[in-house]
């Protein structure tokens, strides 16, 4: 984001200063758009929600192990035709791009080794890990975009009275147009869709 910017030299649409000297983003009147996001040098797992950028804090060593522990579980029994991949941004919308912390996705969308990004079309599954700062968001923000958007299922992750992930469970109910909590997994999460696993979540103790 422009490391040797100055104060005194600030192109249109910056204002202030970060601590290493370069200049903040500050967005149009009207907010950024997925194509505005996409051409901006901004720090890894930035979003765009809503036409505004959410940075990242650093997170919690339970954030990455749940993360861990899921994404490897989830490879050994998906489908051909699915793939797994873990911070990836997905467009819902000509604002909205927020980054899961795992999505299970269509194969046929993810042959390109250098891509970036999915269309939420491709998504079958959406996946966020809860930490402090994005405790609003993954409950209620991202949910509700992700089920307008017409991924079909959610999980969302939290931390347990034994430090280990609860898994919530969510299908989305066509009719509403929203979500259907389906269920509340502690110690093993066993389902048949988006495909069968049979994850045992207490696995995280040994990370």
């Amino acid at each position: 984001m422009g490391g040797t910017m100055t104060a005194e030299l600030q192109p249109a649409g910056l204002h202030s200063l970060q601590p290493d000297g370069s200049a903040w983003p500050m967005p149009p009147q009207d907010g950024y758009t997925t194509d505005d996001f996409f051409a901006l040098d901004l720090p890894p797992h930035t979003e765009l929600i809503d036409g505004s950028l959410v940075f990242v804090s650093p997170q919690r060593k339970f954030h990455s192990l749940a993360i861990d522990l899921l994404a490897y579980t989830m490879r050994r029994t998906v489908p051909e035709h699915l793939r797994v991949r873990r911070e990836m941004a997905v467009v819902l919308g000509p604002k909205q791009v927020p980054e899961p912390d795992l999505v299970v996705v269509a194969a046929e969308a993810d042959a390109d080794p250098v891509q970036t990004r999915y269309d939420a079309r491709d998504v079958v599954l959406a996946v966020e890990v809860v930490s402090p700062d994005s405790e609003d968001r993954d409950q209620d923000t991202k949910p509700r975009k992700y089920a307008a958007a017409g991924i079909r299922h959610y999980w969302l992750v939290t931390m347990d009275e034994n430090n280990r992930p609860a898994v919530h469970t969510y299908e989305l109910d066509p009719h509403t147009g929203a979500y259907t909590p389906t269920g509340v997994h502690h110690d093993k999460l066993k389902v048949s869709v988006p495909y069968d696993m049979d994850i045992d979540l207490t696995e995280i103790d040994r990370l």
